[in-house]
């Protein structure tokens, strides 16, 4: 498929906008045989979707698409398992991790459970007390609290050492899973993860919930076969699916294939949601739209994060299986002020970090390690992909909390570029005796660290990376979706792209070029977001908003800023703006050209 690289040589970004037009074999057939608008099958040509699978893609269903839990390697021997576990009334319990996609599986496991007539306790390890994956002082209370089956969710396929210490505590245990696997896997029960080596479902792009939720829908199946519902019925899954798609979102995992199923109709769901958790989240985090994946990601996902980031583990997963309105609500606004506490802190870590990156020329690396015993250890991650933003490459931060059984051990959090697998890179140093314990995905991972193993594991890291970047040449590209005038960029055209949605990982939304606008006028806006209006440079059509967010200070804010009157090429994502009832189309610029 050709490329065309616009003529964007005065980027202030300095990056190359990449146009790929789709196949127009493709585009016609949509049209012709979907009745398709034609932005519409561009979008959808770009995507790799193929002419015979529009129907699903645009339009899936859940009795026609929702996935076989069965194909899942391991499913049948656990669903059995498990079925007989809630018939002979065992107490099953829950660890799970302490992100969204940790709280949403476990609050999906819980409630099943509770439809099946079982008290089922959660666990969510204390990230500064206990640090990253299962640990055995936590078996250990679960053990005496009463336990003897353990689900570990989002966490675990690593986690050799415990779960063999689990066993031997006398307990079952079982890993719902979508991290990195190696070759060798935890003396667990059962492990359920599409990322083990010998899973051919098919299904990788899972996250934990959806792995978690496929699991109720398999035991769900042996239990109703098995005549064990009776007059109570099967569990009510479709009023769940809401839980799922925030997990699934807020993981980052891609939305194709099962996701795009369970995200779209999850937050059909989520409008009318009857979960009081999610009810009151929505409110204290001022929802008022039909919520998307844009809500989801930046509005609900922080909120439940940060009760994991200042103390509070288990709030989200308690927020999101209870019942109680009342108690929701509590949780809610705690979660809420967790938030707000986060923001302060991260800023103030933020800075500290950049700093030491300046003083230190640790940019100059072909990753970025920093650390601080002053720092939080829930905020590693976030600081981290927000380095990664920076430098365009793989950033890893250290903070330091108690350990297990040394008196301070590091946590870190790392995240990566494209085609660089950080998960990896831990992986490898955890066998090399580098590091405690390491693992993830390939594009966000997690360690523990004693702090004299920081120098030889800085240089490994840092040689890994290297390695694995050897040939690979980085040039700061931004694809792009097409070309618009202001004109052109209307109401009507949001509404047809809207279809192709729901927007994120592998589906991302549209990004346009507007060529040859004129800055009509351009101010700032709080205290670091520049407004400006623009206008096609013939002077036609009416004139649009458009905003660069936390730009004020940057080469994009600067450039708006002292442009009044020039015409330039602006790059960015349409939005729809809702005032007083009234919509309108603004542009959310990411960079700049000049003409």
């Amino acid at each position: 498929m050709a490329q065309t690289i616009l003529n964007v040589d005065r980027s202030v970004m300095q990056s190359r906008w990449v146009y790929s037009p789709a196949n127009g074999d493709d585009v016609a057939r949509m049209v012709q045989g979907h009745g398709l608008p034609e932005i519409v099958a561009r979008l959808l040509a770009a995507r790799s979707v193929v002419p015979d699978d529009v129907e699903k893609f645009l339009s899936p269903k859940l009795s026609r698409d929702f996935p076989d839990p069965f194909r899942l390697k391991g499913m049948d021997a656990l669903a059995n398992d498990l079925a007989d576990a809630v018939i002979n009334g065992r107490k099953i319990a829950v660890f799970g991790d302490f992100d969204v996609d940790g709280a949403t599986s476990t609050a999906i496991l819980v409630r099943f459970f509770r439809h099946c007539g079982l008290d089922t306790p959660l666990y969510i390890p204390d990230r500064m007390k206990e640090g990253y994956g299962p640990n055995i002082n936590a078996l250990n209370t679960l053990k005496q609290n009463g336990a003897d089956l353990v689900i570990m969710a989002d966490c675990g396929t690593t986690a050799f050492d415990v779960v063999e210490q689990g066993r031997n505590l006398g307990l079952d245990i079982v890993i719902l899973d979508h991290h990195e696997a190696e070759e060798r896997l935890p003396a667990a029960n059962h492990i359920i993860n599409p990322k083990r080596r010998d899973d051919d479902s098919g299904y990788d792009m899972l996250a934990a919930c959806g792995v978690a939720f496929m699991t109720c829908v398999a035991v769900n199946k042996v239990l109703r076969e098995r005549g064990f519902f009776g007059a109570r019925g099967d569990a009510p899954l479709k009023d769940w699916i809401d839980i799922l798609a925030l997990g699934t979102v807020c993981d980052m995992v891609p939305l194709n294939g099962p996701n795009r199923l369970f995200v779209k109709y999850g937050l059909e769901k989520m409008a009318t949601t009857n979960n009081p958790g999610l009810a009151a989240l929505l409110q204290v985090a001022g929802v008022k739209n039909a919520p998307d994946a844009y809500t989801c990601g930046f509005m609900l996902g922080p909120r439940i994060n940060a009760g994991g980031r200042i103390h509070k583990a288990d709030l989200g997963a308690r927020l999101l299986s209870t019942d109680d309105a009342e108690d929701a609500k509590n949780i809610a606004w705690t979660l809420n002020d967790c938030n707000d506490k986060r923001k302060d802190m991260q800023a103030e870590m933020m800075d500290q970090a950049l700093r030491m990156v300046a003083d230190l020329g640790l940019d100059q690396h072909p990753a970025i390690l920093v650390g601080d015993e002053s720092w939080h250890p829930g905020l590693n991650g976030l600081v981290a992909g927000r380095l990664v933003e920076k430098y365009k490459k793989p950033a890893a931060v250290i903070a330091y909390a108690p350990g297990h059984d040394v008196a301070l051990e590091g946590r870190g959090s790392g995240r990566s570029v494209p085609g660089i697998n950080i998960a990896a890179a831990f992986i490898d140093a955890r066998n090399d005796n580098l590091i405690v314990k390491g693992g993830g995905h390939a594009m966000a991972a997690g360690f523990t660290i004693l702090p004299d193993q920081i120098p030889a594991f800085r240089d490994f890291f840092y040689k890994h990376i290297a390695d694995q970047a050897a040939g690979r040449v980085v040039v700061n590209e931004t694809h792009v979706d097409g070309v618009l005038s202001v004109r052109g960029a209307n109401l009507p055209l949001m509404k047809t792209m809207a279809q192709v949605g729901p927007f994120g990982q592998s589906n991302p939304e549209p990004v346009f070029v507007l060529p040859d606008v004129k800055i009509f006028s351009a101010d700032l806006v709080g205290t670091d977001h520049v407004r400006t209006l623009i206008v096609d440079s013939d002077g036609g059509g009416t004139r649009m908003k458009a905003m660069a967010f936390r730009a004020a200070n940057t080469p994009v804010g600067q450039t708006l800023l002292s442009g009044a009157g020039r015409t330039v090429h602006l790059l960015g994502r349409l939005k729809i703006n809702e005032w007083q009832g009234k919509e309108s189309v603004e542009f959310h610029i990411e960079d700049v050209a000049g003409v």
